[in-house]
């Protein structure tokens, strides 16, 4: 049987475990939110023989210096295994402030040491002692002067609970930038556009949809924004100011109540629409089946999907 390897421990496991279960069943906590090799919360450094699944999932660079996303990789030999270390291979960042944009939802902005150049859309991993996440940005780029997340605070969870307490001046460590689907091209400008969000979903499209306004998008915008309920819908105002002041952007704000008759409703108005979703994966899917009974190609529709695990 294989042997893993991690500092001074060494124990034994079945060849073909999974290398994320075998180090949290030993007790090396080792954080993850999706198990499928997006979120890059459980990035360790491996020497020694893997069968890693998704071998395209890290750069390069990454992999030459022996970098494994655990969730991915079967152990097949001995395995010597380096956790990350946020305080050793992250980055610093300092909390400028928490604030309640609902009563669920926590504005989280953060001063990061060392500047970062990211895009619209990207998720960070974020570290809170020995607690990691992943959380989309809801900033934008080369114009806010923080990194901005908006955190889903409905439920208890690990790193929501310790969020809650956090204050200005806070550290905490930065993880790996990862981009997901969610992205704004310069070549949509003709064409119409719609952001599809549920929940906080709507913070990477908030980033999203304002990229799209700097750089002059001169297809119609439509957001769809789907809460629990109309207090539920943590940026109403700013949506609503943006629409007031940009004639092709329109806000829709639907309840789960509204949605199955909302759905119902939607048309789309030209086949080159482009269709961007997040939120959580029920939210998702249900958009996405009503848009391509619509018409909307496959290809033509781009998604993140929020897992809950706080």
């Amino acid at each position: 049987m294989p042997e893993l390897h991690v500092g001074e421990r060494r124990w034994s496991v079945s060849t073909g475990s999974n290398l994320l279960d075998a180090l949290n069943q030993a007790g090396v906590a080792v954080p993850y939110s999706c198990r499928a090799g997006s979120c890059h919360a459980c990035l360790v450094r491996c020497q020694g023989e893997v069968d890693d699944k998704q071998p395209d999932a890290l750069n390069p660079a990454q992999r030459q210096d022996g970098w494994r996303l655990a969730c991915q990789c079967q152990v097949v030999g001995d395995v010597q295994v380096e956790t990350f270390d946020p305080l050793r291979d992250g980055a610093a960042a300092t909390v400028l402030s928490a604030d309640w944009l609902s009563p669920t939802v926590l504005r989280l902005r953060l001063q990061a040491e060392r500047g970062l150049r990211y895009r619209a859309g990207q998720h960070l991993v974020l570290w809170a002692g020995t607690v990691a996440r992943p959380y989309s940005l809801a900033s934008l780029p080369e114009e806010d002067p923080f990194l901005e997340f908006h955190l889903d605070c409905r439920l208890p969870g690990e790193f929501s609970d310790l969020a809650r307490q956090l204050q200005a001046g806070d550290p905490l460590r930065l993880g790996e930038l990862r981009g997901g689907a969610l992205h704004y091209d310069s070549d949509w400008q003709s064409r119409p556009l719609w952001l599809l969000a549920s929940g906080t979903g709507m913070g990477p499209l908030w980033g999203v949809l304002r990229e799209a306004l700097r750089q002059d998008h001169q297809g119609a915008i439509r957001v769809i924004h789907l809460a629990h309920d109309a207090d539920s819908h943590y940026l109403a105002e700013p949506l609503r100011q943006l629409a007031a002041s940009h004639p092709s952007l329109s806000v829709e704000l639907w309840t789960a109540a509204q949605l199955t008759e909302a759905l119902a409703q939607l048309r789309l108005v030209s086949r080159q629409t482009l269709a961007l979703l997040c939120g959580h994966p029920s939210s998702v899917e249900a958009f996405s089946k009503r848009l391509f009974l619509a018409g909307l190609p496959r290809n033509q529709l781009l998604a993140d999907v929020f897992l809950p695990r706080g």
